[in-house]
């Protein structure tokens, strides 16, 4: 931006509008002052061609023979544009200047006869006499005794120049006074216009950490000051929704970190007090290896939660078969299924083998976390079933279903389970500890990756459905899920 440039927006749409009208005013300026001098041409023009009828009747030849015009011609009321009576009369066939008024003073008017000068009525043009003077010269021939005459009759232009000027002067007083007023309008109208963005701008200064509620005022949504309010008032809405869940998840994680180190020193303590022959330290250092496993567990989703929400596109990723990472992640919950007898099975291995471009560890710590979570609360000796699944071609997605036997989820806590730190409330699965983060973690992850994840609503057991976009080349031949 230029140095001179004006800094705020109200000048700069004064100085455009200012602008824009000077521009407009000129050109009108142009038009009407040509338009006036055509016009007032064209009156003179015509005011000669009558003067010249009127010449006609009034020429005569004396005694002597000598071309005359009657003194009373001169005597007739004019038009205020036509002053300064220039009269001359040619004989067509010799040449010879038979008649000239005294005001010539013996100049010519027009010099010598051009070819066809008169046959035209009328025939007009603009000549400059010796001394300067622009007349506007009108031709007429004329017969009279068996001759013929050529009357030139001619106006000074000096009136039609003088109107001329004074309709230029009162155009270059009237613009700037004009554009003066513009101005002082339209900075109000600007400053008026803009004061809901100075109030805007004022009022989100003062929306800070503590008072993330409040809100811009958008006294009409639908113009586009109202549109921009209702755009800035949702994202404070996101700000103020991140805002409480940190404040939720840093309250969450110091009560779930609390909890463990408040076990370890009150077991140390007890283990302290009581009498030596009285306790057994290997159930003592079995308890706290106990909560140093589960605060262990509680810091590594924690660390897996902040590793995801980093990931934003800067990993680097690749295609993978969505079954090679399933079947990865269920031999690495091996030990967990067979200690409670829980059997797996899969089923759709047609769609099985379709490739999704992610990150393999985060892809393979959201699936570890559904099925881990699905034999958690599977019964002993049950059934999770793994199902693939194609979609429309436009989608351009596979859907991977975990459902286990377990209690299932209460109706209202569909939403509530992907939250951190979430405990049912329900007493049949009160018994089944964890730390509240693994769902959560596979959520953040999915969506990262483009997808979706969410439990379907089932009478008996839980139901968990993945949706993740294929791969390109996958995504080319995904007919054959339709």
């Amino acid at each position: 931006m230029s140095r001179y440039s004006p800094t705020n927006l109200r000048s700069r749409l004064t100085i455009w509008y200012v602008g824009v009208l000077a521009a407009l005013l000129v050109i009108y300026a142009v038009i009407v002052f040509g338009f006036q001098y055509v016009v007032l041409t064209k009156q003179i023009v015509h005011d000669e061609v009558q003067d010249v009828v009127t010449v006609e009747g009034l020429l005569f030849f004396d005694t002597a023979g000598k071309l005359q015009l009657r003194q009373d011609y001169f005597s007739r009321p004019q038009s205020h544009l036509l002053v300064d009576r220039l009269m001359e009369v040619i004989d067509r066939s010799s040449g010879d200047v038979l008649y000239r008024t005294p005001t010539l003073k013996g100049m010519n008017l027009g010099g010598a006869l051009r070819p066809g000068e008169g046959e035209a009525h009328p025939n007009e043009r603009v000549i400059r006499l010796q001394d300067g003077t622009l007349v506007l010269l009108i031709s007429h021939i004329h017969g009279m005794n068996g001759r013929q005459l050529v009357i030139r009759l001619g106006y000074s232009m000096a009136p039609l120049q003088a109107r001329m000027f004074q309709f230029l002067l009162v155009l270059l007083i009237a613009i700037p006074i004009a554009l003066l007023i513009a101005g002082a309008a339209g900075q109000a109208i600007a400053r008026r216009a803009l004061s809901p963005v100075e109030e805007m701008a004022k009022r989100a200064e003062g929306i800070t950490a503590k008072n993330l509620h409040d809100r811009l005022n958008t006294s009409n949504p639908d113009d586009e000051l109202g549109q921009l309010a209702s755009a800035f008032n949702h994202l404070l809405d996101r700000l103020e929704q991140s805002f409480d869940q940190l404040k939720r998840f840093t309250a969450d994680a110091a009560h779930e970190l609390r909890t463990p180190i408040a076990a370890m020193r009150i077991i140390g303590e007890v283990a302290l007090e009581e009498n030596e022959g009285n306790v057994s330290y290997k159930e003592v250092l079995s308890s706290i290896l106990e909560e140093t496993a589960r605060l262990n567990e509680t810091i590594d989703a924690l660390l897996l939660l902040a590793r995801a929400e980093a990931t934003q596109g800067g990993r680097e990723t690749q295609s993978w078969s969505l079954q090679s990472v399933v079947n990865e992640v269920l031999g690495l919950l091996e030990v967990l299924s067979d200690e409670k007898g829980i059997r797996v099975v899969q089923e759709g291995s047609y769609v099985s083998n379709a490739n999704i471009r992610a990150d393999r560890g985060l892809l393979r710590t959201a699936i570890m976390n559904v099925l881990h979570n699905a034999i958690k609360f599977s019964p002993r000796n049950g059934v999770i079933r793994i199902a693939y699944d194609g979609l429309a071609p436009t989608r351009n997605a596979v859907q991977l279903y975990v459902q286990d036997e377990g209690p299932g989820i209460a109706e209202d806590e569909y939403e509530q389970v992907f939250e951190r730190f979430f405990t049912s409330n329900s007493h049949e699965t009160a018994t089944f500890s964890g730390t509240g983060l693994g769902l959560s973690v596979a959520k953040l992850v999915i969506e990262r990756l483009g997808g979706s994840i969410y439990f379907d609503h089932l009478a008996v057991g839980a139901r968990c459905r993945i949706e993740l976009p294929l791969s390109r080349d996958d995504a080319r031949t995904n007919e054959q899920f339709d």
